[in-house]
């Protein structure tokens, strides 16, 4: 695989791309989970190829939400904080405000199995936004929802990053999806970054390889 793009700094890219294109692998590569055979990672200017997820601005949001089933939202979402559950009073309000955010006031003592799929994924994002880190990676993260709460859960995803100005990467394999949300889109195709532009007419271009093929246009 071979990656070669840039992101601007508070905005929105959507990682697009057919099943096996590498969307995943590039996310976990700026995440720290992989290690690039050469070239580097930037974040803000620094070189963070060789640091650890855990020492890099960036917090990443799964398909499948990685809650704990045995820990209630609250203190799902101090891990955020604190992953050896050590807290102190300052961190419930930090909670309190996260889920507010969300839109699950109130929900610190629920457990997980008692949440919806929608509700799941929010409380992983107020999981993420405790966590402050300039850099919010979402791999699918609404893929098992259906459509009108991926709307609710996207309108959401951009509110938060208005109010944050966080930097975000969506990975969507719904072509309305990047357009709706993303301020730029960049697409991969077999293991490599194919093009990378604006939202705004991107999926209309005729001079990006494979694109056509990838929306089903190929034989028209």
């Amino acid at each position: 695989m071979h990656f070669d793009t840039r992101v601007a700094a508070g905005t929105i890219s959507a990682v697009i791309g057919p099943s096996g294109a590498g969307k995943s692998t590039l996310l976990n590569i700026v995440a720290g989970f992989e290690k690039p055979d050469s070239g580097c990672v930037r974040i803000g200017g620094a070189d963070v190829t060789g640091a650890d997820p855990a020492d890099r601005p960036v917090s990443m949001v799964f398909q499948e939400n990685n809650l704990f089933s045995h820990l209630d939202v609250g203190t799902n979402v101090v891990l955020g904080i604190r992953p050896k559950l050590t807290t102190d009073p300052a961190d419930r309000e930090i909670v309190a405000a996260a889920l507010d955010r969300v839109g699950l006031t109130g929900f610190e003592k629920r457990m997980p199995g008692t949440l919806s799929g929608g509700e799941r994924q929010r409380v992983a994002i107020a999981r993420a936004l405790v966590r402050r880190k300039s850099v919010l990676l979402l791999d699918e993260p609404f893929a098992a929802l259906g459509p009108r709460l991926r709307r609710d859960m996207l309108l959401l995803i951009r509110q938060l990053q208005v109010e944050t100005g966080m930097t975000l990467l969506l990975v969507t394999h719904q072509p309305e999806e990047a357009v709706g949300i993303a301020d730029t889109i960049i697409f991969l195709d077999k293991g490599m970054t194919v093009a990378s532009g604006a939202a705004s007419g991107f999926f209309d271009r005729g001079d990006i390889p494979g694109l056509a093929d990838y929306l089903g246009h190929g034989g028209q």
